[in-house]
């Protein structure tokens, strides 16, 4: 590994578990320093006792801004500067549309989209005064498509996707790289109670859940541990992508509902046009 790449200082959410442990624990193992934030930093222990002082471990959630704002401010005022901040915290909301309550898609939204935007607004000023930095945030192939029963979950990283499209263009002339990184299914806590929650199901609906289930029979779920060299290489990049997508499926699948909405518009296109005046 070249010296360019050598202790760079991480900023991320919701590392005690899952895509953020992961990714933690890789940085740390090459000997980067890192922020790691959770709800209760008793789940970030074993990072400390493992790694020392190249761990800075941090109480926070995402949903306060004020404490967001903090935490971002505390981890570069620790280490001195900050390289790279990753949005990973959030969860799945799973239910159909009309069993989504007020409550649940607003606590999904405060989480997988205002969570990221509060770190974002944080990092932002420090990469400006720094004239480098990369920020990062976890979308999902559910942010370019949406299957039944994660449409909530779908709109808050379809938010997200929108959110840095426009980011990225706004921070180029500061030397700040923008990324979003759009797992595919992968065998993580994603439907564990902490990391998922569920609306009460509607009966009426038993036959989408049902044909659901049929398609995911079979479905070959991805290692999140492969992940871990394909984040380093983003983060080591000169030239990063705005989006990365991760596992074997993800940049087809992508692909094909891409290719079905400009099929679409090609077809409708005369009626577009007209509508013009």
């Amino acid at each position: 590994m070249s010296a360019e790449n050598k202790n760079k200082v991480w900023f991320i959410t919701g590392a005690s578990r899952g895509f953020g442990l992961i990714w933690a624990t890789a940085a740390l193992e090459r000997g980067d320093h890192v922020a790691v934030t959770a709800r209760d930093t008793a789940s970030l222990t074993h990072l400390t006792e493992k790694f020392g002082e190249a761990v800075l471990p941090l109480k926070l959630d995402i949903t306060d801004r004020d404490a967001t704002f903090a935490a971002v401010n505390q981890a570069k005022q620790h280490f001195g500067r900050l390289d790279i901040v990753l949005n990973n915290a959030g969860y799945g909301h799973q239910g159909t549309v009309e069993e989504a309550s007020e409550d649940e898609v607003r606590a999904q939204m405060e989480t997988n989209y205002f969570g990221a935007l509060w770190v974002t607004q944080a990092a932002l000023p420090l990469f400006r005064a720094q004239g480098a930095g990369h920020l990062l945030a976890v979308s999902s192939v559910l942010g370019v498509f949406s299957i039944p029963t994660f449409g909530i979950y779908s709109a808050s990283k379809y938010a997200l996707e929108g959110l840095f499209d426009a980011l990225n263009q706004e921070v180029k002339g500061f030397g700040i790289n923008v990324t979003l990184i759009e797992p595919a299914g992968y065998a993580t806590d994603f439907g564990n109670p902490s990391s998922a929650k569920y609306s009460a199901q509607n009966p009426a609906y038993s036959a989408v859940r049902e044909s659901l289930a049929a398609m995911a029979i079979g479905y070959a779920y991805g290692d999140p541990a492969a992940t871990a060299s394909a984040i380093l290489k983003l983060v080591d990049s000169q030239n990063p992508p705005l989006r990365l997508g991760l596992g074997e499926t993800a940049v087809p699948d992508m692909t094909a509902t891409s290719q079905g909405k400009i099929t679409t518009w090609e077809a409708w296109r005369d009626v577009s046009a007209a509508a013009q005046g």
